[in-house]
């Protein structure tokens, strides 16, 4: 999945060990933009006018996507809590533990604050946990990430939860889910990103190749996402969507101006395409607003009637960046999925040499 849910112990008010000390890289803050700043600043414009969005822009936040059960009608951590998580990911994720992905960096940080957990880098991850028993990731690959006082990225609903799933939509997710834990027959019975297919557009998840290129001219707008090197062409000329019989990994997109935010329109998605279980019904709104030289306040609406039972909205604060893009070779490098393949046929060829006997 391209967020996952997470369950926490304790409420936070009891867990959180206010402490000092040094933070190291892992816990870097966004760059700060003061009040100052932001009220003597206007956004620059492209050679046609438009609001500039051109640049890198990183999602390395935090934030889970949805709030935690235990912060129910908490939207904000106070200042020093965000300061004792900040430095306990600091101490978790130094490069000689473990890594965690996506909201499960949130999990570890809070669990090991209530446990009282080791205050040097020496996580490990369940063995039940995602890539807990082989191959998993070191630390030291993890990238900066960005601690607000915000408990949600979703801001619609306003318990910060994504809304309850259709029970057919509960079913495929159920159904995709458990397929993964089967002893794959090709490539097909694995997930689109191990399969070098898609991470998902708009892709949500941060921490791990989370960046945007953008580009602008006048009647378009491209947006390359740096997983895959996926890139949409936007069309902003008020052209109609596809018919809807043509459906692609990235649906299709239409953008428009209102005022200095662009708006992107996109339908005609594949199943499954955004997230393991999203229809052929989904439709996103993006809103991309520059709220200084450092920020795209960045918002995303996601109405897919076929697999939640309301739309929703989360809000993800985009960091500029000055390192560029890379080559994401994803299938020219994809030995994982060699490994996979290979190890089941190796687990198919013991269980019929057993059986044989």
């Amino acid at each position: 999945m391209h967020f996952r849910h997470f369950a926490f112990a304790g409420g936070l008010a009891v867990a959180l060990t206010l402490a000092q000390g040094r933070l190291a890289a892992q816990a870097q803050p966004l760059r700060a933009e003061t009040k100052a700043a932001r009220a003597n600043w206007t956004p620059s414009r492209t050679v046609d006018g438009q609001p500039d969005l051109q640049g890198v822009w990183a999602n390395n936040n935090a934030t889970p996507m949805e709030r935690p059960k235990e912060l129910a009608g908490r939207e904000f951590l106070t200042d020093a809590e965000v300061a004792a998580m900040k430095k306990k990911a600091a101490e978790l994720f130094d490069g000689s533990g473990d890594a965690e992905f996506g909201d499960a960096i949130f999990t570890a940080v809070f669990n090991a604050i209530k446990a009282k957990g080791p205050e040097s880098g020496s996580y490990k991850k369940a063995e039940n946990g995602f890539d807990g028993k082989t191959g998993d990731y070191s630390s030291v690959w993890l990238v900066s990430r960005d601690w607000d006082n915000r408990t949600s990225l979703i801001t619609d609903p306003r318990d910060g939860r994504l809304p309850p799933m259709t029970p057919e939509a509960q079913k495929k997710q159920t159904e995709a889910l458990a397929s993964m834990t089967k002893i794959p027959a090709g490539p097909e019975d694995r997930g689109l990103s191990e399969r070098c297919i898609t991470f998902g557009s708009p892709r949500l998840g941060a921490g791990y190749n989370s960046y945007y290129q953008i580009v602008q001219s006048r009647d378009t707008v491209a947006i390359e996402m740096e997983t895959i090197h996926d890139t949409r062409l936007i069309p902003l000329d008020g052209r109609p969507h596809l018919p809807s019989n043509i459906q692609t990994w990235l649906g299709d997109s239409r953008g428009h101006w209102e005022g200095d935010t662009l708006v992107v329109d996109t339908t005609n998605y594949l199943p499954n395409a955004f997230m393991p279980g999203s229809s052929d019904k989904l439709h996103i709104i993006e809103r991309f607003t520059r709220t200084g030289p450092e920020r795209i306040k960045y918002e995303v609406t996601v109405d897919d009637p076929a697999t939640w039972t309301k739309p929703w909205t989360a809000m993800i604060p985009l960091s500029h960046s000055r390192d560029a893009i890379y080559e994401y070779a994803c299938h020219e490098g994809n030995r994982g999925m060699v490994g996979i393949l290979k190890g089941a046929r190796a687990e198919e060829k013991a269980a019929a040499e057993s059986a044989a006997k």
